[in-house]
């Protein structure tokens, strides 16, 4: 595969990027799919500072390729996470839920790439005036912590092409070759993919949510929580609970009440399905199986240059 402008910005051989998922991407996640020729990203939303630099020294043990770290700017500690990225020199940060000015230039005052995620065309224009080397481009189709519009991942990419001229990578609902195919003929210079490297042996989520989600159909996760901050998760009795609340036109306080503490952890983690919340994709519905990270990465590619050569017949 030729060189573009993500891959020469990573200095990475293949232009798939692993989503920084939370209870899900550890250093094992990360390290095996830069090992694979990706990207690999710990995602620091649910980790405390100290538990970050543990991941990212093991990270560094278990890989010379370069990975990132993402950071979701509305959890606490955000200032004490920036310092042991610097400390660790951790060389690439995508940050996001929340504006890309307040870091982005520091960051790369100490040699830091920036990319910052986004679900719509104003906020790309708005990081690209931050400054950032690059933007993911996320679709409502997307997994966990989405936006407020429900711009779909194919109306957003050509959307973001048309009015940013920094490198441009697409996320939501992108799990195989043929998808990240289509996102590039889009205007995509890379994929991020989440949903399908959470059906790893290496992710760092319980079996059992695993499980669900390779079992998981068509229609079976859903955005909601809007009032609070939209999240896609698939149909528990935690979301239905949540469905029963919305019936009595609830307040935000009686939402928040609701969703208590840890909710997330309980269910991606701890593996409580009932109980938890289980944040993945609609592409759930396409993964069938648990497989190494460095497989997926794999297949994607193989089947990335089938559908290349069909379309080039087309």
């Amino acid at each position: 595969m030729p060189s573009n402008r993500i891959t020469e910005l990573f200095n990475i051989e293949y232009p798939i990027i692993q989503a920084g998922m939370i209870w899900a991407s550890g250093w094992k996640l990360a390290s095996a799919v830069s090992n694979a020729g990706g990207l690999g990203i710990i995602g620091a939303g649910s980790m405390y500072p100290e538990v970050l630099r543990e991941h990212i020294q093991k990270c560094k043990k278990a890989t010379s390729k370069p990975f990132g770290v993402n950071v979701p700017m509305l959890y606490p500690d955000l200032e004490q996470i920036m310092e042991i990225i610097k400390e660790e020199k951790v060389e690439i940060v995508f940050t996001s839920a929340g504006n890309p000015k307040v870091w982005t230039k520091h960051l790369q005052e100490h040699g830091i790439k920036v990319v910052h995620v986004v679900s719509s065309v104003k906020f790309a224009l708005k990081s690209q005036e931050a400054g950032v080397d690059a933007v993911v481009a996320e679709g409502f189709e997307a997994g966990g912590h989405n936006g407020r519009d429900e711009t779909t991942t194919f109306t957003l990419i050509p959307m973001v092409k048309e009015q940013i001229s920094i490198p441009l990578i697409a996320a939501g609902g992108i799990a195989t070759g043929r998808g990240m195919l289509a996102a590039m003929i889009l205007g995509a210079d890379a994929v991020q993919v989440g949903s399908r490297f959470v059906a790893t042996p290496e992710a760092s989520s319980h079996r059992n949510f695993k499980e669900m989600v390779v079992n998981a159909k068509e229609g079976d996760t859903i955005l909601t929580l809007k009032e609070l901050a939209p999240v896609r998760l698939l149909k528990n009795k935690f979301y239905e609970d949540i469905r029963e609340l919305y019936t009595k036109t609830p307040s935000k306080e009686e939402l928040i009440d609701l969703l208590g503490r840890a909710r997330a952890k309980k269910g991606m983690f701890e593996g409580d399905l009932e109980e938890g919340e289980l944040e993945i994709g609609q592409i759930s519905g396409l993964i069938n199986d648990i497989k190494p990270a460095a497989q997926i990465v794999e297949e994607m590619l193989n089947e990335f240059e089938t559908a290349k050569k069909e379309v080039a017949e087309l």
